[in-house]
């Protein structure tokens, strides 16, 4: 006789809670995802996977939604419009925008006989068998994050990376000849506009005029454009009893470009957990206290590195000690890399 297992509900509809429902129904998991938003949207993000091993994609059984992804390998860092430093990735990253990204995952969940339910928005609370992937916790903070999405802008490295003196700005090609240029800056409520003038105002504010007059030159997508603000980076604050993923547990500063690769490995960590409990092996306080050891194991070292590393990057004493590092072609790239992996 069958054994009857319990529903596991997601609650938010995005890498974390998508993938984490995917590699669940692979495992014969009833999951029921609840988002608050709908498919497909755009979404503030770098949007290139970099760090995930294909076994991981693998075990969430969402590996084919890459198979069109652009590799990204070669990098430049820039401050202020000159070079610093240019490199290889270790292993290709995948170009892939989260408009279609969290499409397919979506499609992918209710293939495998998920419940993906959108405009539908769940209460913070912790209960027997949620897991809260709803992302960033709101919180005080001085940071905004904005994106937009460019044609016909030719790429100096298939990523490219520009600091400045009020945060900085990664651009990644997605499909479609589309560049995401996506950036992380400390708020100034002096700026005006809106869209992509705003994302500009905050390149040009920053020192990144060069930057800013390439894609005054290109096509612009304002239906790409999204922004984000009120969060805080590194872990999240928490709920006593609730269990969490993804961008809800932690968030690693976006100059790691680990992001997106954090949200599928820590959806991997929750899935032999969270079966036991379906199953009826374990409770759920032990199920819980599992997924959050797995996760404060995993990426301890490199939430540390990147907070550590991050102050470095936003103020002017650090950036000139990495331009000074870089002309000198002493910038240990690889070194630091590997600590945010």
């Amino acid at each position: 006789m069958a054994t009857l297992k319990a529903t596991v509900t997601i609650a938010g509809g995005g890498l974390a809670g998508l993938s984490l429902a995917a590699g669940l129904r692979l495992r014969g998991v009833p999951v029921k995802v609840h988002e608050a938003g709908s498919y497909p949207r755009h979404r503030v993000c770098g949007e290139f996977i970099s760090g995930a091993a294909p076994a991981t994609l693998e075990a969430l059984g969402i590996a084919d939604a890459f198979a069109d992804a652009l590799p990204r390998r070669s990098l430049i860092w820039l401050s202020e419009g000159k070079l610093v430093h240019c490199d290889d990735l270790p292993e290709p990253a995948l170009g892939i925008s989260r408009y279609r990204l969290d499409a397919r995952l979506r499609e992918r969940v209710t293939e495998l006989g998920g419940e993906v339910i959108e405009h539908s928005r769940q209460v913070r609370e912790p209960l027997e068998g949620l897991v809260w992937t709803a992302g960033r916790i709101p919180a005080k903070s001085r940071w905004i994050g904005l994106k937009c999405h460019f044609r016909d802008l030719a790429m100096k490295a298939d990523l490219e990376m520009h600091l400045g003196s009020n945060g900085y700005a990664g651009l990644a090609g997605v499909e479609d000849g589309r560049v995401n240029v996506c950036g992380l800056f400390k708020v100034d409520r002096a700026l005006r506009g809106s869209g992509s003038e705003l994302l500009l105002s905050y390149l040009e504010q920053g020192g990144n005029d060069v930057l800013a007059k390439r894609l005054r030159g290109a096509v612009v997508d304002e239906d790409s454009f999204a922004a984000v603000a009120g969060f805080s980076l590194g872990r999240q604050p928490e709920l006593p009893g609730l269990c969490v993923l993804g961008d809800a547990e932690s968030m690693i500063p976006p100059f790691t470009g680990n992001g997106m690769s954090m949200a599928f490995q820590a959806a991997e960590l929750a899935l032999e957990p969270l079966e036991e409990w379906s199953k009826g092996f374990l409770d759920w306080d032990d199920c819980r206290a599992a997924i959050r050891s797995a996760l404060h194991r995993r990426f301890r070292r490199r939430l540390n590195a990147a907070q550590a590393l991050h102050p470095v990057l936003m103020y002017g004493s650090g950036r000139h000690l990495v331009k000074s590092l870089g002309r000198a072609r002493l910038l240990p790239f690889r070194p630091l890399l590997s600590l945010v992996r």
